[in-house]
C-alpha cells in the first residue's frame, strides 16, 4: 500500500525534465503543418487538374480523400496511443505525414496522388489529438490555458493563411511545392520530439496480445465517418438529395454511426470511449468546439470568396484582408491563456461568443462598394471573438477528466472541430447558392417591359453603347448595343442577388453563434487556474 501510494504521488507530481514551453513549441510545429495542409491545397486544385490531365470534379478528391482518412483516425488516436505508446504514435504520425507529403509531390497521376493523400490524412489525423494530450499532461492546470494558447495559434491561424500561401507557392513555383514544404518541418519535428518528449509514468501502454481489438467498432467508425465526410464535401456539388450517390452515403453514414453509439457504449474495451460524455463539461465543450469549427471555417470561406467574386480582389489581396484578423488572434491568445488563471472559462466563452456574433452581424452591413479597410477591420473584430473561444473550450473540456483519459478526450475534441468545420463549409456554400437563386428570382420580377424605370435605363444604356461604337448606328449595331445593355443589367441583378445572399449567410451565422451563449451555463463552476476536484 505504501509503495503504491508513493508511486501514485510521484505520478501526480510528475513534470517533464525539459522546459514545458520548449515541448509546447516542438509539438506545435507538426500540428501547424498539418492544419495548414487541410486548406493549402484548395487554391491549387485547378493547377493539379491541368497538370495531371484530370477534370475539375475528379480533382476535388484530392481534398476529400485527405479529409476522410483524417476524420477516421481522429477518434481512434487515443486507442492507438494506448497500444503503441503516445510518443511512438505521435512520431509515427509525423513520419507518415512527412513521407506521404514527399510522395504527393512526386505523384505522376491523379489516382496515385489520391492514394498518397489518404496516407497523409491518416498521419495528420493523429497529430492534433496527441499534441493536445501531451500539453494537458505536461502543464499543470494553472498553466494549461497558456499552453493551449500556443496550440490555438497553430489551429486557428493556419486555415486563414493556408489559401494565400498555397496561391503564392502555386503561382511562383509549382503545386508540388505545397507538399514539399512539409518535409523540412516534419524532419525537424521528428528530431525535436525524439529528444524532448517522454510518456508520463501514469500513461499505461497496453500489450497488443492482451488487447481485444474491437473490429466491429473499428469498421463502423471508418464506414460512418468516411461516408459522412464524403457527403459533406460532395453534397453541394451533387445537389444534395437529388443525387442517389449522396442519398446512399447518407443512409450508410447514419446507420453506421447509430450502431457505433450503441456498440461502443456497451463494449467492455471500446475503441472510442463514449462514456467521457457523461462529464457535463466535456460534453458541452465538444458541442461548443463543433460550433467553433462551424463558424471558423464557414466564415473563413465566406470572406475570401466575397472579396474575390464581388469586390474583384486577387487571391493575394483577399489573403491580406484576412491577415490582420489572424495577427489579432495570435496576439490575444496568450492574453486569454493568462486570463484563464484568474477567471472561469465560461465568462471568457460568453465574451467570445458575444463578440463573434456581433462581428458576423456587423458584416451584414457590407455592400458592393465596401472598401479594403472595412473588410480587414471586420475580420479583426471577428478574430477577437475567436481568440476568446478556442482556449477556454479546451481548458474546460479537460477540467474534470482523469489524466489517463486525456488521449481519448483529445481525439473526440478534434473530431468535433473538424466535423464542425466540414458542416460549416457545406452549410455556407449551400445557403449561399440557394439564397442567391432566391434573390435573383425576386429581383428579376422587376425586369419586365411594364417597368418604366427599366425602360429608361435600357434606352440610356443602349444609346450610350451605340454612341461608343457599338455597331456604327446601323440596325445590327443598334441590336448589339441593346443586347449589351440587357447583359449589363442582368449582370448587375446577379451581383446584387449574390451580395444579398452573403448578407443572409453572415446574418444566419451571427444568430446561430448568439444562441449558443446559454449552453455556456451548462458547465460546472470551478476555481480559476487550479486543479479541479474529481
Amino acid at each position: 500500500m505504501g509503495a503504491a501510494s508513493i508511486t501514485m504521488n510521484e505520478a501526480a507530481e510528475w513534470r517533464p525534465a525539459i522546459n514545458p514551453w520548449v515541448i509546447a513549441l516542438a509539438v506545435t510545429l507538426a500540428t501547424f503543418m498539418e492544419v495548414l495542409d487541410t486548406s493549402i491545397a484548395n487554391v491549387a486544385l485547378p493547377h493539379i487538374a491541368g497538370s495531371l490531365s484530370a477534370g475539375q470534379d475528379e480533382s476535388t478528391w484530392v481534398l476529400t480523400s485527405y479529409l476522410v482518412s483524417n476524420a477516421i483516425v481522429l477518434p481512434l488516436s487515443g486507442w492507438l496511443s494506448s497500444i503503441v505508446g503516445r510518443k511512438r504514435f505521435y512520431m509515427g504520425c509525423v513520419a507518415l505525414f512527412t513521407i506521404s507529403s514527399f510522395l504527393c509531390g512526386l505523384a505522376p497521376n491523379l489516382a496515385t496522388l489520391i492514394i498518397f493523400r489518404i496516407m497523409q490524412g491518416a498521419g495528420g489525423g493523429g497529430l492534433q489529438p496527441s499534441e493536445q494530450a501531451i500539453l494537458a499532461d505536461t502543464f499543470p492546470p494553472a498553466k494549461r490555458g497558456m499552453a493551449f494558447a500556443v496550440y490555438g495559434i497553430a489551429v486557428v491561424t493556419a486555415p486563414a493563411i493556408g489559401p494565400t500561401l498555397g496561391g503564392w507557392i502555386t503561382d511562383n513555383f509549382s503545386w508540388r511545392w505545397i507538399f514539399f514544404v512539409n518535409i523540412p518541418v516534419g524532419i525537424l519535428s521528428l528530431l525535436l520530439t525524439g529528444r524532448l518528449i517522454q510518456d508520463p509514468p501514469y500513461f499505461r501502454r497496453r500489450r497488443l496480445s492482451e488487447t481485444r481489438i474491437d473490429y466491429i467498432g473499428l469498421g463502423l467508425i471508418a464506414l460512418g465517418l468516411g461516408a459522412l465526410q464524403i457527403v459533406l464535401d460532395k453534397g453541394q456539388r451533387e445537389d444534395w438529395f437529388e443525387s442517389n450517390f449522396i442519398i446512399v452515403l447518407s443512409i450508410v453514414s447514419g446507420v453506421s454511426l447509430l450502431f457505433v453509439l450503441l456498440w461502443e457504449w456497451r463494449h467492455k474495451d471500446p475503441i472510442v470511449d463514449l462514456h467521457l460524455f457523461r462529464d457535463r463539461n466535456f460534453a458541452t465543450s465538444n458541442f461548443l468546439m463543433f460550433m467553433l469549427g462551424f463558424a471558423l471555417l464557414g466564415s473563413t470561406l465566406l470572406l475570401p470568396l466575397f472579396s474575390q467574386t464581388l469586390l474583384g480582389y486577387t487571391a493575394e489581396q483577399a489573403g491580406l484582408a484576412l491577415s490582420p484578423g489572424g495577427f489579432v488572434i495570435m496576439v490575444l491568445l496568450p492574453l486569454v491563456g493568462f486570463l484563464l488563471s484568474r477567471y472561469q472559462p465560461r465568462w471568457l466563452l460568453m465574451f467570445g461568443l458575444t463578440v463573434l456574433s456581433l462581428s458576423l452581424l456587423h458584416m451584414t452591413r457590407f455592400d458592393l462598394d465596401v472598401d479594403f479597410r472595412t473588410v480587414a477591420l471586420a475580420r479583426v473584430f471577428q478574430g477577437m471573438g475567436l481568440a476568446f473561444l478556442f482556449v477556454p473550450i479546451n481548458t474546460a473540456a479537460y477540467s474534470f477528466l482523469p489524466r489517463e483519459k486525456n488521449n481519448a478526450a483529445s481525439g473526440l475534441m478534434n473530431l468535433a472541430r473538424n466535423i464542425g468545420g466540414s458542416v460549416g463549409i457545406s452549410f455556407v456554400t449551400t445557403l449561399l447558392a440557394r439564397r442567391a437563386q432566391f434573390h435573383q428570382a425576386r429581383l428579376s420580377e422587376n425586369l419586365s417591359a411594364a417597368n418604366p424605370q427599366l425602360q429608361d435605363a435600357l434606352h440610356g444604356l443602349t444609346a450610350k453603347f451605340a454612341a461608343g461604337g457599338g455597331g456604327g448606328g446601323g440596325g445590327s449595331g443598334a441590336g448589339g448595343a441593346s443586347q449589351h445593355a440587357y447583359a449589363l443589367l442582368q449582370g448587375n441583378v446577379i451581383r446584387h442577388a449574390t451580395m444579398l445572399a452573403y448578407i443572409d449567410c453572415f446574418w444566419v451565422l451571427g444568430v446561430v453563434i448568439l444562441c449558443l451563449i446559454p449552453a455556456v451555463f451548462l458547465m460546472k463552476k470551478a476555481k480559476p487556474g487550479a486543479a479541479m476536484v474529481h
